[in-house]
């Protein structure tokens, strides 16, 4: 039966405005779908979910159900008809989304062009290290307005995550890739010849536009993440291959995104029941203000994230 209803943004403070520690939601597994991965299918008593946040309003709606069992919230990044373009998506928006709904693992998948002939079109990746060449942190951040955090990112996909994505994959793919350096630049336009090069020369592997923000953020929220890359094009750096060309990228989104499906509900059932992977104790050493010197507005806009604080 289809449901639809509308969270207001969610302050999650008791009458006296101090945050509460209790989480209302069971650990959820969410997925944010990218170019190619509009919706998710076999959702069991599927809802429509409007939530409105602090930081404006996510790109859709947020499909929840359940996957083998467990609590599933599916996000389209570009929104429903593919809407926004990557530099009009609002990453804060979504993650805060989904963390209120009780999510805390989080798959990410996006459409990424090659920069090495062994990640060829049509395979999938399982990067495991990330460059942010998009040069938006203050939209990539839920911290300021008085309270400062810097977390650890030195590895920014959960390696507990990717260890269950790579499991799952091996069982639907023989074309996946174990690790790999996604970098992430502001879009929407295609790469030049002379910046694939570049990114080469930096020891990327992987390119797209919007997973950057998302593992920050992630991170931040104290959400398990892990990114499934689905290869669609060598960029422009292969003199003998044809420069990316929609139609092309398209067609190899058709075929990665029937994959990606399967493996995406196959690691659903792998997910452990409760978080226990330092990706959710994020926040542990990175509070650097005083809980007594923190705003209760800025507070309360982040009670899905600072809550267990007290």
């Amino acid at each position: 039966m289809l449901t639809h209803f509308r969270i207001p943004i969610w302050h999650h403070a008791d009458i006296t405005g101090r945050v509460s520690s209790q989480l209302p939601f069971e650990p959820s597994i969410g997925v944010i779908g990218g170019s190619g991965l509009y919706d998710m299918e076999g959702l069991d008593g599927f809802s429509e979910i409007s939530v409105a946040t602090p930081f404006g309003e996510p790109s859709d709606q947020i499909a929840g159900g359940r996957v083998e069992g467990r609590k599933v919230f599916f996000l389209p990044r570009h929104g429903v008809g593919h809407r926004l373009l990557p530099h009009e998506i609002n990453h804060r928006a979504n993650i805060w989304a989904l963390r209120s709904l009780g999510v805390r693992w989080l798959i990410s998948v996006s459409a990424v062009g090659s920069l090495r002939e062994e990640f060829k079109p049509r395979d999938l990746a399982v990067p495991d290290q990330l460059i942010d060449r998009t040069g938006t942190a203050a939209k990539h951040t839920f911290f300021g307005r008085g309270i400062a955090a810097h977390v650890g990112f030195a590895d920014p996909y959960c390696p507990d995550l990717r260890a269950v994505l790579l499991e799952a994959g091996r069982e639907v793919s023989e074309n996946l890739h174990d690790g790999g350096t996604y970098l992430c630049m502001n879009g929407p336009a295609f790469s030049t010849r002379a910046e694939a090069a570049m990114h080469r020369m930096m020891g990327a592997d992987l390119i797209g536009m919007t997973n950057a923000p998302e593992a920050r953020l992630a991170r931040e929220a104290e959400i398990s993440m892990a990114a499934l890359a689905l290869v669609t094009d060598y960029d422009c750096w292969k003199e003998d291959e044809q420069a990316v060309e929609v139609d092309a990228v398209i067609e190899n989104l058709r075929q990665c995104s029937e994959t990606a499906k399967r493996l995406v509900r196959a690691a659903i059932a792998k997910i452990p029941a409760m978080p226990a992977s330092a990706a959710h104790r994020a926040l542990d050493a990175a509070l650097f203000t005083a809980r007594e010197n923190w705003p209760e507005t800025t507070a309360a806009d982040l009670a899905p994230i600072l809550g267990r604080f007290g």
